[in-house]
């Protein structure tokens, strides 16, 4: 299938997109890289996939100003690039943290939403929702499951020496498949091939902003439907039941629970997870 890239300066930071598929414009925020890998061929068929890096992602990775990383600039860089791109309304979705930005930028730029979608995250990163995660952990999963884990973690070390950062990340990403995957033996290493990121202003934004992020505000407002798509088997963030303390302040929400995945039901449980988003977006 045909690939489409290029970059787009906001300021100091190049920002990578890769553009795949035909049918309605949908954003993916986060890395160009690591995000083409994570949806099906199938999906491209019926939409216009624009992978989009967000600045963590983007050249230079060097910048260290926190004044740089706000929410705020990182939901304008999304709309730099729908305008640039000429995109006009759009699907907008997001993983993981990226959930977040899809949604928050559905918040700020509404007339030029149709639909958001949220996939592998809890309602925020607060320490009570990664105890809820690590709760979740000990009761469900099996022995060997635990295992594999402490064995990953117990090669760690040794993996992470000489590298820089961001690669360190990525091993250590890796080494906690057992809480990421709903095969703990996957090796997700391909996934990351070429990613590079900014881990101080990562560990800023993932650590901080999204830890004390209230999504709640301002959803009287957000009347585009959500869809947000969640593993059964998702042990990196708080459980799919942590969002029934809010979900009644969404106007027009979906949810669906995949039950043979973990962080990523796209990639996990392909089939499945285009057949409930093509139908929700019908």
């Amino acid at each position: 299938m045909q690939t489409k890239t290029g970059r787009i300066n906001s300021g100091k930071f190049n920002l990578r997109y890769a553009i795949e598929g035909d049918g309605q414009n949908a954003v993916v925020i986060g890395s160009s890289y690591y995000y083409p890998r994570i949806f099906s061929k199938r999906l491209r068929k019926h939409l216009r996939l624009v992978f989009v890096d967000h600045r963590i992602f983007a050249e230079p990775y060097d910048v260290t100003n926190r004044n740089e990383y706000t929410l705020d600039l990182i939901l304008d860089d999304m709309e730099l690039t729908r305008k640039q791109l000429n995109l006009g309304k759009i699907i907008v979705i997001g993983h993981s943290g990226h959930a977040f930005m899809a949604l928050e930028y559905a918040k700020k730029y509404p007339e030029n939403v149709s639909h958001v979608v949220m996939i592998g995250m809890a309602p925020d990163l607060s320490a009570a929702s990664q105890k809820a995660a690590d709760r979740y952990w000990q009761e469900l999963v099996s022995t060997e499951r635990k295992n594999k884990l402490d064995s990953n973690l117990h090669s760690l070390d040794k993996k992470l020496v000489g590298l820089p950062p961001d690669q360190q990340f990525i091993q250590q990403y890796v080494a906690n498949g057992p809480r990421a995957w709903f095969d703990f033996n996957f090796d997700a290493t391909a996934l990351w091939d070429d990613a590079r990121m900014n881990m101080p202003m990562f560990g800023y934004v993932w650590g901080e902003i999204f830890r004390d992020i209230d999504i709640t505000k301002e959803l009287d407002k957000l009347d585009k439907p959500v869809f947000v798509g969640l593993g059964l088997y998702d042990f990196i963030v708080a459980p799919f039941y942590s969002w029934d303390r809010i979900r009644h302040h969404f106007k027009n929400l979906t949810m669906r629970i995949f039950e043979k995945s973990g962080h990523t039901p796209p990639y996990e449980e392909p089939e499945k997870f285009d057949a409930e988003l093509l139908h929700w977006l019908k």
